[in-house]
């Protein structure tokens, strides 16, 4: 009797630690299923008032909105943008650290071979964001009328044509080094601490040439002060269709596209991220985002964790070769 007394005993603790450990193992099997429960760090690696500063915010509300929980955008700035990101690298991976970045951290990526993280490696994409396109823009006193112009004044004046970016090894740099790659064109880079900073200088008189975002051309347009030749986009797009593209002027394979995405670390569980992507793609719809991300020349896109990754990878992919192939040594 005492044996089977113990028996019992013991297949009732078994039971009982079977019951309690179930409540453990749902929560094990299913990350998200309460995601989120604290405030989400929402790090923007550029300054408040930047393009992807923007974007983040405009999601950060609308998934505050939806999960009662605050998202909160913390601008980590420096090192062209790679200290945010590696700070989301080196965060727990619970899905509580996101980052904003852009096509500027592929360029990155592609061109920094000391980055304390690996893009494809420690991160993991969580949702493109958008698809902005660069404006081809000349002073109005520019003898340019179309890109054609621009391409034979720089053939005929080899070097004395200057263009702006914000940066060496800013996307807006290599939007032209694969324009004076495509074109077999010697320009000079004149590089500027920031994106304003080189249209400021344009309006100047300082340079010829650069590729801005509409948002920023548009008041310069509409005052008479700049003209646009084309736009950096693969095709036409519906919000100038009246802008042909760079490749349609005689520079077939020309394409540059500024997105903005979002990641996190590559170890955050893949429920919680796609749990992130769901909310970022529903809000993404929303008519305000729509209408706020479109003032900016942006459009929406809310592609899946693995569509987003592969397009990072295919982006570093695409610089790597242009700085091969045209034997780039950036200064």
């Amino acid at each position: 009797m005492a044996i089977q007394n113990e028996a019992l005993r013991i297949a009732a603790a078994v039971c009982m630690i079977h019951g309690l450990a179930q409540p453990w193992l749902a929560a094990a099997a299913d990350p998200a299923k309460d995601y989120p429960t604290k405030p989400i760090r929402l790090v923007a690696p550029f300054v408040a008032g930047a393009g992807s500063d923007t974007t983040a915010r405009t999601i950060a509300i609308k998934l505050s909105e939806r999960w009662g929980q605050q998202v909160v955008v913390d601008n980590r700035t420096g090192a062209a943008g790679a200290i945010g990101v590696e700070i989301t690298a080196q965060a727990l991976p619970n899905g509580y650290t996101i980052c904003i970045i852009s096509a500027s951290h592929a360029v990155l990526s592609a061109t920094n071979t000391k980055l304390p993280y690996d893009l494809t490696r420690d991160l993991r994409g969580i949702s493109q964001a958008t698809s902005l396109f660069y404006v081809l823009t000349v002073p109005v006193s520019s003898p340019a009328k179309s890109v054609k112009d621009l391409i034979a004044f720089a053939k005929a004046n080899p070097g004395k044509l200057n263009f702006a970016s914000s940066g060496v090894g800013s996307l807006q740099h290599f939007s032209w080094e694969l324009f004076k790659h495509l074109t077999g064109t010697q320009l000079t880079h004149v590089p500027y601490k920031g994106a304003a900073a080189s249209l400021v200088g344009m309006l100047a008189g300082e340079i010829q040439a650069g590729f801005f975002s509409m948002f920023g051309v548009r008041p310069h347009l509409n005052s008479g002060r700049v003209r646009v030749l084309a736009i950096s986009a693969s095709k036409r797009s519906p919000l100038l269709p009246e802008y042909p593209t760079v490749a349609e002027e005689g520079v077939p394979g020309y394409e540059v596209d500024q997105w903005y995405g979002f990641v996190t670390s590559a170890k955050a569980p893949r429920a919680i991220v796609a749990k992130l992507q769901v909310a970022m793609a529903e809000a993404l719809k929303s008519p305000e985002v729509v209408q706020r991300l479109g003032a900016d020349g942006s459009t929406p896109v809310g592609s899946s964790p693995e569509q987003f990754s592969a397009h990072i990878q295919s982006e570093i992919a695409k610089w790597r070769k242009l700085v091969k192939e045209a034997g780039l040594v950036l200064r």
